[in-house]
């Protein structure tokens, strides 16, 4: 059976595919087996879903090549794919609420912030490459002779792709991967996260009923020993996108190079520094600081997870954003409830882990000014916690901790800062706060990371490109500079003089 009605916790009724997406159809995994999905709130069985082995990717990759070799790629007008993206958004702006009420029952984060956040960014992003579907365009180049001859570039789809999601969000990973894949000319074979595979198998329902033709999305939820290794080592995929750890990216790349030498993009972890000087105004900075750490519970790559606050304002700074972490723990409760706005872990594996972590930080000398505890009871919560007084060599500093904790230190002069910021193997996002147009200019370019957010904290737009400097990955998402990644470039020399 690959469908299974579900009861949301508002009465909603949803029928939920739970096979593999191949070909525009759900079918059961060739061997049969199935993985549970849990509620992080309740720590509940959801229900089963299908899980792909070596077999059905190489079903799944056969599909997309078979699409992309007919009905897409280089055979799918432009104006179709941006059809089809508009007709993709318009569904999902269409089933926000569905989809959003999913995405807090399988990934724990509230509704309120799924609804009003990650699924309008998700369909603005399939609009935004909508509207570069039609507009990938290559170079014409003067070529230095006697004349009668030109160059010229293509820039073409590079074929089909694997795409591994991860599970902190699940429907805007998804949109930032497919948007662009779709958008150059390229078929797709998905993996999402065992641990939250609901809602991108609902948006492969979408995809049928927008009009894509079979095997230009296929959906493999599979465990990432599985899946996401057969999908790396494939020698039939040109392209492989990865978003998760470093450990994770590095055997991805492995696989890559030692099978057909595919084209790789790795979206993988960091430890961002957020750095607050004397002359920023205070209030604003705790309401950054805490927000770049405590959205979606810590549970993102870019969390600013480590603070660094001049020793002017140190204690003072401490006070402010203790009572704002404080605040923001009251509202962690029941993801359905319109006043929550903190969810469970996703997993008893990522709570533990980050108890786990605020120990050794404790053990090592930290110290904690709020939080550091666990919710006694139903569900995989973790409250908010400042450890403060750290040094660099402390693991909490050195390693991303991935929940709602941010470690904080003090720096003397503006070098030290930046000394600081710099002193990880990542380089994903930073954060500055400062009222000082030299110092801010001076301090952005220092900074080695991805993305620097000056006077704010974690916003993003499509249109603006998002990746990594060091060990937090290669390539770009978004933007114009993700189309790079899902094309390849040809030149085409012609001698149009007719002389020999």
């Amino acid at each position: 059976m690959s469908t299974v009605q579900l009861t949301l916790p508002t009465g909603r009724k949803v029928n939920q595919p739970t096979g593999l997406f191949i070909d525009n159809k759900f079918v059961p995994s060739v061997s049969g087996k199935t993985h549970e999905t849990i509620n992080p709130t309740t720590e509940e069985v959801i229900c089963s879903v299908s899980v792909a082995s070596e077999a059905d990717i190489d079903i799944a990759v056969a599909s997309s090549r078979k699409a992309f070799n007919t009905v897409w790629g280089r055979n799918a007008p432009a104006s179709t794919r941006v059809h089809l993206l508009n007709r993709l958004a318009d569904l999902l702006e269409r089933d926000a609420q569905e989809l959003a009420e999913l995405e807090a029952l399988d990934n724990g984060k509230p509704l309120q912030v799924a609804l009003e956040g990650d699924i309008p960014d998700s369909v603005d992003c399939f609009r935004y490459y909508a509207g570069w579907a039609d507009k990938i365009t290559g170079q014409t180049i003067e070529i230095d002779d006697k004349g009668g001859k030109t160059a010229f570039t293509r820039h073409e789809p590079i074929g089909v792709c694997g795409q591994i999601i991860p599970w902190n969000y699940p429907i805007m990973m998804l949109a930032w991967k497919l948007a662009p894949a779709f958008a150059a000319g390229c078929t797709v074979v998905l993996k999402p996260s065992e641990l939250t595979p609901l809602t991108a198998l609902k948006i492969c329902e979408l995809t049928v009923e927008a009009g894509f033709p079979p095997g230009v999305l296929n959906c493999v939820p599979s465990l990432g020993s599985v899946g996401g290794a057969a999908i790396s080592s494939h020698m039939d995929i040109d392209k492989v996108a990865f978003t998760g750890s470093t450990i994770t990216g590095r055997k991805i790349m492995e696989a890559a190079a030692k099978s057909n030498l595919k084209k790789v993009t790795l979206e993988l972890g960091g430890k961002s520094p957020h750095l607050i000087f004397e002359s920023a105004d205070l209030d604003l900075a705790a309401e950054h600081a805490a927000g770049g750490i405590l959205g979606n519970m810590g549970q993102d790559c870019v969390a600013g997870s480590r603070l660094y606050v001049q020793s002017s304002i140190y204690d003072k700074f401490i006070a402010i954003l203790a009572k704002k972490f404080k605040e923001t723990s009251s509202g962690f409760g029941d993801p359905f409830k319109k006043e929550t706005t903190g969810g469970p872990l996703v997993s008893k594996v990522q709570r533990d882990k980050v108890a786990d972590f605020v120990k050794s930080g404790v053990d090592e000398g930290a110290k904690i000014v709020v939080g550091g505890t666990e919710h006694q009871g139903k569900g995989w919560y973790y409250y908010p916690t400042i450890l403060a007084d750290i040094r660099q060599d402390m693991k909490v500093v050195r390693e991303e901790i991935f929940g709602p904790v941010v470690v904080v230190g003090k720096f003397d002069t503006e070098e030290e800062a930046i000394k600081l910021a710099n002193d990880t193997s990542y380089g994903l996002g930073s954060g500055l706060q400062s009222n000082d147009a030299n110092q801010i200019m001076r301090v952005s370019s220092a900074l080695q990371a991805g993305t620097v957010w000056i006077n704010q904290y974690g916003v993003l737009s499509n249109a603006a490109p998002f990746g990594g400097y060091k060990q937090s990955g290669i390539g770009r998402e978004l933007g114009s500079y993700a189309l790079q990644e899902y094309t390849i470039v040809k030149t085409i020399l012609w001698d149009y003089s007719g002389k020999a």
